[in-house]
This record gives C-alpha cells, structure tokens and sequence, in this order.
C-alpha cells in the first residue's frame, strides 16, 4: 500500500511510519519541513492550517491508497488555529479521500465533550463529526493518554516524578489508561490496511492499567526513591496555573489538558488487543529495550503497592 502519513515527523507519526515500513508499506511523510533525512521516508511539505477545503487535497491524496492524519497542537502558534487543525483540515481531508477512494485514519483523543471549556476540546470533537459527515472510508482513532521516551509530554511527567513534592490538582480524579506509543503505531498501521469496516469507525485505545494522574506520577517514580510529599492543588489555582501556561506556552500542562484529567481517559470498549494482535505492553519505569528501543514505565506494580501518601 502506498501511505500519507501527516505528522509522520511528530510523536505518534514517527512510531506509525515505523511500522507501517516494518510491515512492507510505501510510506509518504506529509510535514512542515519537507527535507527529509537520508535513508528515511520520502518527505512532502503540508501545512494543515493552509489546506482548508477538499480541492485543496485533492492532488495531494489521489496517489495513495490511505491517508494517516497524526497531526495535532497543543496550542495554538502563528496562525495555525485549533480550528484550522483540528476541525476545518480534517473535514477537507476525508472530504478529497471519499472523491478519490482513499481509506482515511485520524487519530482524535478521548474525554472529548460539548461541555468542555477548552477550545482545543471542542475543536477536536468539532473535527470528528465534520469527518463522520464526510462519507469517506474512515477510522476515527481516540487514544488515552500515551507514553514513550521521546515524547514532549510524557518525558515531563517522567521528571516531575522525581520530584519530591508532587503537585496534583484536586479535582483530577479521572481514571487515565496509559497506552505505549509504540502499541498506538502498530494499531495505526493496522487501521490503514483495512477498507470499509463499520466496526472500526471509532476506535478507542488505552493500555491495560487504570491510574489517576496522582497514582500515574507514583508509578512513574523509580523504585528507589521515597515516596513523595503529594499536594492537592485547588482547582481554581490550577486553572489559572494552565492558563497561564497556555499563554506563554510552558510546560505540556494545558487548560485541555486540566479538563481531560476531571474525568475519565479510558476506553469504553478497549480495542487495543484486537489491532495489534497480541496483549498491550506494559509500560515501565526501569531501563528496558523493547521492539524499538522504547523505555517503559511499570504501571502494573503500582496496583499492588501500597497507595499510602503523604499530603
């Protein structure tokens, strides 16, 4: 098969192109930059924010036979509008992919909801029913929090859990199902090789362990360190904390982010298992090399330790 994969640079997109490659696919980077670094894929420049209708996509989609969107921003950046990203570029896409016959993936997220507050939310789920509308072959991919050493994100996560004071905020009692990246690229892969299965219009994917974000930085901690001073943050201090944040564009702590953690990021119907043909890796804290040389953090452990803290 030949593969656009948009984002194929980025966190998710890197790990998608991997096994996409591994599995025999011709595989298409669509990015920012177009150079492309020697021995790797063939590199186009797309610019999602630019691309706002079908006709756009259209000479760009028709060479391939499925198109893998990862793309997403954390915030919003010199005229790329969440809108403009999540929403209005999507819909143009699966809109080109039903003219010319081409399966479409796009990886959303979950906790998404009509009553959330954060613009990069609803233009998310925004995204998700223009695709829905689209008519075209589509998966529509919502992933649980993830996790991978070479994320922006989960790299923070790693480091405030070793700090010896953990803030959390108070009201983050949401039950997270944090899913190794590696285990998303091999779903996404999978996804792309199908045609016209209902069963997998909406996917939802999380890793086997259930953990609140309080629990998730305790499992993150290494062994042998004491266990940290843990501090419930007010909710209105942490909300003004992300929006400031947001603002200045500091840490991977967004206002999104807050409303996600209120509540649960996890699958209703985890369909990990089922695309990647094997049981979900567990992700661990301790030094392993994994298929793909990636480092894990062991969730499961944390089940059976004791949950006692100190606030």
């Amino acid at each position: 098969m030949r593969v656009l994969v948009l984002g194929g640079a980025g966190f998710i997109g890197r790990y998608a192109v991997r096994s996409l490659l591994a599995r025999g696919h011709e595989v298409t980077v669509g990015s920012r930059h177009a150079r492309a670094a020697e021995g790797s894929p063939r590199r186009i420049q797309v610019r999602l924010h630019k691309l706002q209708a079908a006709a756009d996509w259209l000479p760009i989609v028709h060479e391939f036979d499925a198109v893998l969107n990862c793309v997403g921003i954390l915030r919003q950046r010199f005229g790329e509008t969440y809108d403009a990203v999540h929403h209005l570029a999507p819909a143009a896409i699966a809109s080109a992919c039903r003219e010319s016959g081409v399966r479409f993936v796009h990886v959303s997220a979950l906790g998404l909801s009509d009553g959330a507050s954060s613009r990069f939310i609803r233009s998310k789920l925004a995204g998700e029913r223009a695709i829905k509308q689209s008519g075209a072959d589509f998966s529509l991919v919502r992933p649980s929090l993830l996790d991978g050493e070479d994320g922006y994100g989960s790299q923070w996560l790693r480091r405030v859990a070793r700090w010896p004071v953990h803030l959390v905020p108070s009201d983050a009692n949401g039950a997270l199902a944090a899913l190794a990246v590696e285990d998303l690229g091999d779903a996404l892969a999978a996804l792309c090789e199908i045609r016209n299965r209902t069963d997998a219009r909406e996917v939802e994917l999380g890793g086997p362990d259930l953990l609140t974000i309080r629990q998730l930085l305790r499992a993150l901690r290494p062994a042998s360190m004491s266990a940290p001073w843990v501090i419930a943050m007010p909710a209105l201090i942490v909300r003004m904390a992300a929006h400031v944040f947001d603002a200045l564009h500091l840490t991977p702590l967004s206002w999104g982010h807050v409303e996600l953690m209120r509540r649960d990021n996890r699958p209703t119907d985890n369909a990990l298992e089922r695309w990647i043909g094997r049981a979900p890796a567990t992700v661990s804290a301790a030094p392993t090399a994994p298929k793909h040389d990636v480092r894990r953090f062991d969730a499961s452990r944390f089940a059976q330790r004791n949950t006692a803290h100190r606030v």
